[in-house]
């Protein structure tokens, strides 16, 4: 018998060459941007995975066969339920993603993050979904560039909210908090984070990182700027 009490989403795109980070480029070749993506994938799932009492569900979209790390991101999202992405805009994407983790695990809180913050650890993704199991309605995340990094739901249903949100704005995070309030939720604010859009972003998340493969990633990419 599952003793999961809560879903942790992880809404993610194939990290392929050409497709995925591709305002890291330059410095960054189109190949460094999608490892660096892998990279940071791949670190979000290990925390994602680490966290006691959750059940671990990736939205994913992309072709997975040709992206960055490939063989690794299989072994590892094996460990997960993948679920298809669908939707036509981003936002829909977002809603359907909790409405299906939803009918996949019911009566259930739904923690969802992205793949552009991989110093998460577990001890935060445990502590935020912490506070949605002491009865907090929805919890919001936001990220340094205005957007937000994490949304938590009670009552995932409520993700309905976010059909109309225009996303990846500097007032995407406002915007959704509104949305929120506006159907009726009391959002608690989660930590401020920030995403990984740039390199300049990549570089200073990297430097509050000990290690890990993300580090390693960004790391190849100034050795190169600085050979060349």
């Amino acid at each position: 018998m599952s003793t999961s009490r809560f879903c942790l989403l992880v809404v993610a795109r194939s990290p392929v060459p050409g497709e995925a980070k591709t305002r890291l480029c330059p410095p960054a070749t189109a190949e460094q941007a999608a490892d660096i993506a892998a990279a940071a994938l791949l670190d979000t799932l290990d925390a994602v995975l680490a966290v006691p009492d959750s059940v671990p569900v990736v939205a994913l979209t992309g072709d997975l066969a040709h992206a960055s790390r490939s063989a690794e991101l299989e072994r590892t999202l094996a460990r997960t339920t993948v679920l298809a992405q669908r939707g036509d805009s981003f936002a829909q994407r977002l809603v359907n993603a909790h409405l299906d983790t939803a009918r996949l695990r019911p009566r259930r809180p739904v923690l969802q993050i992205g793949m552009d913050t991989p110093q998460v650890s577990m001890e935060l993704l445990a502590g935020q979904a912490a506070r949605l199991l002491a009865g907090a309605d929805a919890l919001l995340g936001p990220a340094n560039d205005g957007g937000w990094w994490a949304l938590g739901l009670r009552e995932p249903v409520t993700a309905r909210a976010l059909a109309t949100v225009p996303m990846s704005r500097p007032d995407t995070g406002e915007l959704t908090r509104h949305a929120l309030r506006s159907a009726g939720l009391r959002v608690t604010k989660g930590p401020t984070l920030s995403d990984v859009d740039t390199m300049a972003d990549a570089e200073s998340v990297a430097n509050t990182l000990c290690g890990g493969r993300f580090v390693e990633a960004v790391r190849a990419v100034r050795l190169d700027s600085q050979s060349g």
